[in-house]
Protein backbone atom coordinates (compact mmCIF):
# COMPACT_ATOMS: atom_id res chain seq x y z
CA UNK A 1 0.00 0.00 0.00
CA UNK A 2 1.25 3.38 -0.47
CA UNK A 3 2.99 5.33 2.32
CA UNK A 4 3.73 2.51 4.22
CA UNK A 5 7.64 1.79 4.78
CA UNK A 6 9.16 -1.15 2.58
CA UNK A 7 9.50 -4.55 5.51
CA UNK A 8 13.25 -4.85 6.18
CA UNK A 9 14.98 -8.28 4.96
CA UNK A 10 16.29 -10.49 8.08
CA UNK A 11 19.49 -10.00 7.77
CA UNK A 12 20.74 -12.23 10.51
CA UNK A 13 23.05 -15.30 9.59
CA UNK A 14 22.27 -18.44 10.02
CA UNK A 15 23.97 -20.18 13.01
CA UNK A 16 23.91 -23.75 12.56
CA UNK A 17 24.57 -26.46 14.88
CA UNK A 18 28.09 -27.31 13.69
CA UNK A 19 28.93 -23.49 14.05
CA UNK A 20 27.48 -23.76 17.74
CA UNK A 21 30.05 -26.97 18.53
CA UNK A 22 32.76 -25.70 16.87
CA UNK A 23 32.65 -22.57 19.09
CA UNK A 24 32.11 -24.51 22.09
CA UNK A 25 35.29 -26.61 21.04
CA UNK A 26 37.06 -23.71 21.08
CA UNK A 27 36.09 -21.93 24.41
CA UNK A 28 34.26 -24.62 26.30
CA UNK A 29 31.39 -22.23 27.25
CA UNK A 30 27.91 -23.69 27.18
CA UNK A 31 25.92 -24.18 24.24
CA UNK A 32 23.29 -21.62 25.01
CA UNK A 33 26.18 -18.62 25.56
CA UNK A 34 27.86 -20.18 21.91
CA UNK A 35 24.89 -19.38 20.11
CA UNK A 36 24.35 -15.90 21.97
CA UNK A 37 27.89 -14.86 21.13
CA UNK A 38 27.33 -16.30 16.75
CA UNK A 39 23.88 -14.14 16.66
CA UNK A 40 25.60 -10.93 18.14
CA UNK A 41 28.62 -11.56 15.93
CA UNK A 42 26.56 -12.48 12.81
CA UNK A 43 28.55 -15.90 12.45
CA UNK A 44 31.88 -14.43 12.63
CA UNK A 45 33.48 -17.53 14.95
CA UNK A 46 36.87 -16.02 15.83
CA UNK A 47 34.71 -12.74 16.73
CA UNK A 48 32.06 -14.65 18.98
CA UNK A 49 35.63 -16.65 20.73
CA UNK A 50 36.82 -13.40 21.53
CA UNK A 51 33.47 -11.97 23.02
CA UNK A 52 32.96 -15.16 24.92
CA UNK A 53 35.95 -15.03 26.38
CA UNK A 54 35.60 -11.55 27.75
CA UNK A 55 31.80 -12.23 28.76
CA UNK A 56 32.73 -15.70 30.69
CA UNK A 57 34.49 -13.87 33.68
CA UNK A 58 30.81 -12.64 34.85
CA UNK A 59 29.15 -16.55 34.33
CA UNK A 60 30.02 -18.49 37.41
CA UNK A 61 26.84 -16.74 39.64
CA UNK A 62 24.68 -17.28 36.36
CA UNK A 63 25.95 -21.24 36.16
CA UNK A 64 25.57 -22.11 40.17
CA UNK A 65 22.33 -23.68 39.97
CA UNK A 66 22.47 -26.53 37.21
CA UNK A 67 23.29 -29.81 37.53
CA UNK A 68 26.45 -31.38 38.25
CA UNK A 69 26.58 -34.90 37.82
CA UNK A 70 30.27 -35.66 35.78
CA UNK A 71 33.34 -34.81 37.08
CA UNK A 72 36.01 -36.89 38.24
CA UNK A 73 37.16 -39.08 41.03
CA UNK A 74 40.78 -39.08 42.62
CA UNK A 75 43.01 -40.29 44.84
CA UNK A 76 46.08 -38.64 46.48
CA UNK A 77 48.47 -40.98 49.04
CA UNK A 78 51.48 -39.43 50.49
CA UNK A 79 55.27 -40.76 50.00
CA UNK A 80 55.15 -42.46 53.43
CA UNK A 81 51.79 -44.59 52.19
CA UNK A 82 50.09 -43.82 55.51
CA UNK A 83 47.84 -40.60 54.81
CA UNK A 84 46.02 -39.84 52.08
CA UNK A 85 42.45 -38.61 50.81
CA UNK A 86 39.66 -39.98 48.01
CA UNK A 87 37.75 -37.30 46.56
CA UNK A 88 34.75 -36.54 43.93
CA UNK A 89 34.32 -33.14 42.38
CA UNK A 90 31.35 -32.38 39.74
CA UNK A 91 31.09 -30.67 36.97
CA UNK A 92 28.14 -30.23 34.20
CA UNK A 93 29.55 -32.68 31.18
CA UNK A 94 32.00 -35.62 30.74
CA UNK A 95 33.68 -32.56 28.01
CA UNK A 96 34.51 -30.57 30.85
CA UNK A 97 35.76 -33.41 32.71
CA UNK A 98 38.38 -34.85 30.35
CA UNK A 99 39.77 -30.49 30.79
CA UNK A 100 43.29 -30.27 31.65
CA UNK A 101 42.66 -27.50 34.18
CA UNK A 102 39.42 -29.05 35.52
CA UNK A 103 42.05 -32.13 36.28
CA UNK A 104 44.61 -30.22 37.95
CA UNK A 105 42.24 -28.72 40.15
CA UNK A 106 40.57 -32.21 41.04
CA UNK A 107 44.16 -33.35 41.41
CA UNK A 108 45.34 -30.09 44.26
CA UNK A 109 42.41 -30.93 46.03
CA UNK A 110 42.83 -33.98 46.81
CA UNK A 111 46.22 -33.45 48.15
CA UNK A 112 45.81 -30.27 50.22
CA UNK A 113 43.02 -32.56 51.80
CA UNK A 114 45.27 -35.41 52.71
CA UNK A 115 48.16 -32.23 53.91
CA UNK A 116 45.34 -30.36 56.05
CA UNK A 117 42.65 -32.32 57.25
CA UNK A 118 40.08 -30.21 57.27
CA UNK A 119 36.36 -31.01 59.13
CA UNK A 120 34.13 -30.69 55.80
CA UNK A 121 33.42 -29.07 52.92
CA UNK A 122 33.51 -25.47 53.77
CA UNK A 123 36.77 -26.46 55.60
CA UNK A 124 37.97 -27.57 51.90
CA UNK A 125 36.70 -24.30 49.92
CA UNK A 126 39.11 -22.68 52.88
CA UNK A 127 42.08 -24.25 52.04
CA UNK A 128 44.89 -22.12 50.51
CA UNK A 129 45.62 -22.61 46.46
CA UNK A 130 47.59 -20.75 44.04
CA UNK A 131 47.28 -17.08 44.90
CA UNK A 132 43.49 -17.38 46.83
CA UNK A 133 41.52 -20.37 48.34
CA UNK A 134 40.09 -23.48 46.88
CA UNK A 135 36.97 -22.05 46.41
CA UNK A 136 38.35 -18.77 44.39
CA UNK A 137 39.61 -20.90 42.46
CA UNK A 138 36.58 -22.84 41.56
CA UNK A 139 34.53 -19.82 41.25
CA UNK A 140 37.48 -18.22 38.46
CA UNK A 141 36.97 -21.60 36.63
CA UNK A 142 33.74 -21.18 36.36
CA UNK A 143 33.88 -17.94 35.05
CA UNK A 144 36.40 -19.33 31.83
CA UNK A 145 35.43 -22.48 31.44
CA UNK A 146 31.73 -21.49 31.97
CA UNK A 147 30.35 -24.62 33.45
CA UNK A 148 29.05 -25.32 37.08
CA UNK A 149 31.71 -27.51 39.29
CA UNK A 150 31.02 -28.79 42.93
CA UNK A 151 33.38 -29.66 45.02
CA UNK A 152 30.85 -32.99 46.20
CA UNK A 153 32.75 -35.38 48.94
CA UNK A 154 35.83 -36.88 50.20
CA UNK A 155 37.17 -39.10 52.56
CA UNK A 156 40.97 -39.26 54.08
CA UNK A 157 42.95 -41.63 55.67
CA UNK A 158 45.87 -41.31 58.16
CA UNK A 159 46.88 -44.88 59.82
CA UNK A 160 49.70 -46.42 61.16
CA UNK A 161 49.17 -49.60 58.04
CA UNK A 162 49.33 -48.88 54.60
CA UNK A 163 47.30 -47.47 51.59
CA UNK A 164 46.53 -48.51 48.02
CA UNK A 165 44.62 -47.14 45.43
CA UNK A 166 43.08 -48.40 42.21
CA UNK A 167 41.37 -45.38 40.02
CA UNK A 168 39.54 -46.39 36.63
CA UNK A 169 39.13 -43.84 34.09
CA UNK A 170 38.63 -41.10 36.50
CA UNK A 171 35.04 -42.61 36.85
CA UNK A 172 35.51 -44.97 39.81
CA UNK A 173 38.40 -44.58 42.44
CA UNK A 174 39.04 -46.54 45.68
CA UNK A 175 41.28 -46.25 48.99
CA UNK A 176 42.64 -49.10 50.98
CA UNK A 177 43.81 -49.25 54.10
CA UNK A 178 45.72 -52.53 55.05
CA UNK A 179 48.00 -54.31 56.37
CA UNK A 180 50.28 -56.64 54.14
CA UNK A 181 52.16 -57.01 51.06
CA UNK A 182 52.24 -53.58 48.46
CA UNK A 183 50.72 -56.05 46.11
CA UNK A 184 47.99 -57.21 48.04
CA UNK A 185 46.87 -53.86 48.72
CA UNK A 186 46.87 -53.05 45.20
CA UNK A 187 44.88 -56.38 44.03
CA UNK A 188 42.51 -55.49 46.91
CA UNK A 189 42.22 -51.61 45.59
CA UNK A 190 41.16 -53.30 42.08
CA UNK A 191 38.90 -56.06 43.53
CA UNK A 192 36.80 -53.29 44.90
CA UNK A 193 36.89 -51.21 42.05
CA UNK A 194 35.75 -54.17 39.97
CA UNK A 195 33.09 -55.65 41.96
CA UNK A 196 31.82 -52.32 44.37
CA UNK A 197 31.26 -54.21 47.66
CA UNK A 198 28.74 -52.89 50.02
CA UNK A 199 30.56 -53.53 52.49
CA UNK A 200 33.69 -55.10 54.54
CA UNK A 201 31.48 -57.65 55.75
CA UNK A 202 27.62 -57.92 56.84
CA UNK A 203 28.08 -56.22 59.50
CA UNK A 204 28.42 -53.12 57.66
CA UNK A 205 24.78 -53.57 55.18
CA UNK A 206 22.24 -51.07 55.74
CA UNK A 207 19.87 -52.61 57.59
CA UNK A 208 16.86 -51.47 55.48
CA UNK A 209 18.94 -53.10 52.19
CA UNK A 210 18.76 -56.24 54.02
CA UNK A 211 15.05 -56.31 54.94
CA UNK A 212 14.25 -55.14 51.44
CA UNK A 213 15.64 -58.25 50.17
CA UNK A 214 14.01 -60.41 52.76
CA UNK A 215 10.79 -58.53 51.88
CA UNK A 216 11.39 -59.61 47.99
CA UNK A 217 12.87 -63.32 48.85
CA UNK A 218 9.31 -63.86 51.14
CA UNK A 219 7.24 -62.64 48.48
CA UNK A 220 9.00 -65.26 45.91
CA UNK A 221 9.45 -68.43 48.07
CA UNK A 222 5.22 -67.61 49.18
CA UNK A 223 4.59 -67.95 45.91
CA UNK A 224 6.04 -71.59 45.28
CA UNK A 225 3.00 -72.91 47.59
CA UNK A 226 5.89 -75.04 50.16
CA UNK A 227 5.77 -75.65 53.98
CA UNK A 228 6.33 -72.58 55.87
CA UNK A 229 9.45 -74.33 57.39
CA UNK A 230 10.73 -74.60 53.44
CA UNK A 231 9.90 -71.14 52.96
CA UNK A 232 11.55 -69.97 55.86
CA UNK A 233 14.95 -71.55 54.55
CA UNK A 234 14.42 -70.26 50.98
CA UNK A 235 14.03 -67.07 52.30
CA UNK A 236 17.49 -67.34 54.69
CA UNK A 237 19.30 -68.49 52.15
CA UNK A 238 18.43 -66.08 49.10
CA UNK A 239 19.33 -62.82 52.20
CA UNK A 240 22.57 -65.54 52.83
CA UNK A 241 23.36 -65.17 49.46
CA UNK A 242 22.93 -61.33 49.09
CA UNK A 243 25.00 -60.82 52.04
CA UNK A 244 27.49 -63.35 50.21
CA UNK A 245 27.70 -60.98 47.35
CA UNK A 246 27.72 -57.84 48.58
CA UNK A 247 30.37 -58.03 51.56
CA UNK A 248 33.81 -58.04 50.34
CA UNK A 249 35.49 -60.51 52.73
CA UNK A 250 33.08 -62.94 51.38
CA UNK A 251 33.21 -62.45 47.69
CA UNK A 252 34.78 -64.48 45.41
CA UNK A 253 38.46 -62.65 44.66
CA UNK A 254 38.68 -61.28 41.07
CA UNK A 255 42.59 -62.59 40.16
CA UNK A 256 41.37 -66.55 41.63
CA UNK A 257 37.48 -67.31 41.93
CA UNK A 258 38.58 -70.52 43.35
CA UNK A 259 39.01 -68.56 46.62
CA UNK A 260 37.35 -65.17 48.54
CA UNK A 261 38.71 -62.30 49.70
CA UNK A 262 39.00 -63.24 53.14
CA UNK A 263 40.74 -66.25 51.84
CA UNK A 264 43.35 -64.59 49.88
CA UNK A 265 43.67 -62.17 52.83
CA UNK A 266 45.04 -65.23 55.02
CA UNK A 267 46.75 -66.80 52.42
CA UNK A 268 48.97 -63.69 52.22
CA UNK A 269 49.68 -62.66 56.42
CA UNK A 270 47.71 -59.40 55.05
CA UNK A 271 44.27 -57.82 56.52
CA UNK A 272 42.22 -54.84 55.38
CA UNK A 273 40.62 -52.15 57.76
CA UNK A 274 39.08 -50.12 55.73
CA UNK A 275 38.07 -48.63 51.98
CA UNK A 276 36.40 -46.08 50.34
CA UNK A 277 34.78 -46.36 46.94
CA UNK A 278 33.15 -42.81 44.91
CA UNK A 279 31.76 -43.78 41.53
CA UNK A 280 31.20 -40.34 39.49
CA UNK A 281 27.77 -39.09 39.97
CA UNK A 282 26.40 -42.02 41.97
CA UNK A 283 22.68 -41.14 43.19
CA UNK A 284 22.82 -37.64 41.59
CA UNK A 285 20.04 -37.29 38.79
CA UNK A 286 21.57 -36.79 35.62
CA UNK A 287 20.21 -34.84 32.23
CA UNK A 288 18.68 -36.72 29.62
CA UNK A 289 19.56 -34.11 27.10
CA UNK A 290 22.46 -35.47 24.52
CA UNK A 291 24.60 -32.64 22.75
CA UNK A 292 22.17 -33.12 19.60
CA UNK A 293 19.11 -32.32 21.59
CA UNK A 294 21.00 -29.63 23.39
CA UNK A 295 22.09 -28.22 20.08
CA UNK A 296 18.04 -28.41 19.03
CA UNK A 297 16.97 -26.80 22.18
CA UNK A 298 19.20 -24.04 21.58
CA UNK A 299 17.75 -23.62 17.72
CA UNK A 300 14.29 -23.31 19.06
CA UNK A 301 15.07 -20.67 21.96
CA UNK A 302 16.22 -18.33 18.77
Amino acid sequence: MPGLPYRLENTVAQITASMVKELREKTDAPMMECKKALVETDGDIAKAEELLRVKLGGKASKAASRVTAEGLVTVYIADDKQTGAILEVNCETDFVAKNDEFIQFVNDIAQLIAEHNPADLEAVAALPLGEGTVESVRTELIGRIGENMSIRRFKRFATDKSLAQYVHGGRIATLVEFAGDEEVGKDLAMHITATRPKALDANGVDAAEIETERSVAQQKAAESGKPADIVQKMVDGAVAKFLKEVTLLSQPFVKNDKQTVEQMLKANNAEITGYALFVVGEGIERRNEDFAAEVAAAQAGN
